[in-house]
């Protein structure tokens, strides 16, 4: 597919300044933000930008090549658009967006329990190539329902969170009023009212709700009862008969999100889990942990070939996703920088960021004289 950059926006911090114009605050700080202090958020910044990559100018080398294999699909790059809660409250319309240019590019698309459209409709957008994350239901009806439609929707890949067992304290969205249950302010209401774009887009689309939620939920649900009704409805906390009964509902492949140690990556290779992420939820959930780089590389170097190993969390453009894939990472997903890219753009928003990302990955990969992704490792400067 023909690469589009916008030349006002060529990178993506550029794209975050611009999202932050046109994005009412509430939301921008719903997107933007991590948890307590934004310790990990930085530190998931600055680890990975400490990873150095060594080029090999007079090695042969005749053209890089991004195409990358992973669970039986050969993709256009190493990087998918990740799972993220509430799409369209930050950009009205924007999972469906996404999922459609992650088609068009051929990258996956990860559609959350609860973002804003539902599993049918984001198959529909992806020809059922899309991807879909399970927050664990209480209810065993409701999670045979869930899985019963990803599957008739022709999802193949499952996404199962480990990292997200209590909902992270985040200062910005208890001033904003995004916490649990969320309420709208009179400071919020007068907010859309400088964010006409946002505003115009909010009435065409409508009121963002939890489309694939919906069936599951009384009609005319206020927001003052959601927070208990979500409280009821899920139960974060993973353990290992949890997964060992998605392992047997589920017959297609089956990620972890938030596998970080060793422990528990030996579990999840002990209960027949194809692959995990390394990741610690952006940096929202726990300020007091590690980056999602660096425990993701000390889980390659242990249990690659055994399992596949994916990370987020931290990684903003291409420089990023050749950093992790020469640490070991097998695949790459990012969250922020394509609703910075939506938030900016609106509808042209995905396909520029996607361009943007494979851009910047393609021109590192020439620049260090890289012609395979799986060859990344040879690159990486070791100390």
């Amino acid at each position: 597919m023909e690469l589009k950059i916008n030349p006002k926006y060529p990178s993506v911090t550029d794209l975050r300044k611009r999202a932050m114009v046109k994005m009412p605050k509430f939301a921008f700080e719903y997107l933007d933000g991590g948890c307590n202090e934004d310790i990990n958020l930085d530190k998931n910044r600055t680890d990975i930008q400490k990873i150095e990559l060594m080029p090999q100018y007079l090695s042969k080398f005749d053209k890089a090549d991004t195409r990358t294999e992973l669970f039986g699909h050969t993709y256009a790059a190493p990087f998918g658009i990740a799972p993220v809660g509430l799409q369209g409250l930050m950009w009205p319309n924007s999972p469906e967006i996404l999922a459609k240019a992650a088609f068009d590019h051929n990258i996956p698309f990860i559609l959350s329990t609860v973002s804003t459209s539902s599993i049918e409709r984001i198959a529909e957008i992806t020809e059922g190539q899309s991807w879909f994350q399970l927050y664990h239901p209480s209810d065993e009806k409701i999670k045979r329902d869930l899985l019963d439609r990803a599957a008739a929707a022709g999802t193949d890949v499952l996404v199962i969170l480990a990292d997200v067992p209590t909902f992270g304290y985040r200062p910005r969205d208890i001033r904003n009023g995004l916490a649990m249950p969320p309420k709208m302010s009179l400071k919020n209401i007068l907010e859309i009212f400088t964010k006409p774009d946002w505003a115009i887009q909010t009435l065409v689309h409508g009121k963002p709700a939890f489309k694939t939620m919906e069936r599951y939920m009384p009609k005319d649900l206020n927001m003052q009862k959601l927070g208990a009704l979500m409280d009821a409805t899920f139960s974060g906390r993973l353990n290992t008969d949890r997964i060992a009964s998605l392992r047997d509902q589920w017959k297609g492949k089956l990620v972890i999100k938030g596998v970080v140690i060793e422990q528990d990556a030996q579990k999840s290779i002990d209960l027949g889990i194809d692959g995990i992420i390394a990741s610690n939820h952006g940096g929202r959930q726990l300020d007091a942990g590690q980056s999602s780089i660096v425990p993701m590389a000390h889980l390659a170097e242990k249990f690659k070939g055994q399992i596949k190993i994916m990370v987020d969390s931290g990684l903003r453009g291409g420089p990023d996703i050749a950093r992790a894939m020469a640490s070991g990472a097998e695949f790459t997903f990012m969250g922020r920088s394509f609703m910075y890219g939506v938030g900016a753009l609106g509808k042209e928003g995905g396909s520029h960021t996607i361009s943007l990302m494979k851009t910047e990955f393609q021109q590192v990969m020439d620049q260090i004289c890289c012609e395979k992704v799986e060859d990344l490792h040879k690159f990486l400067v070791r100390k």
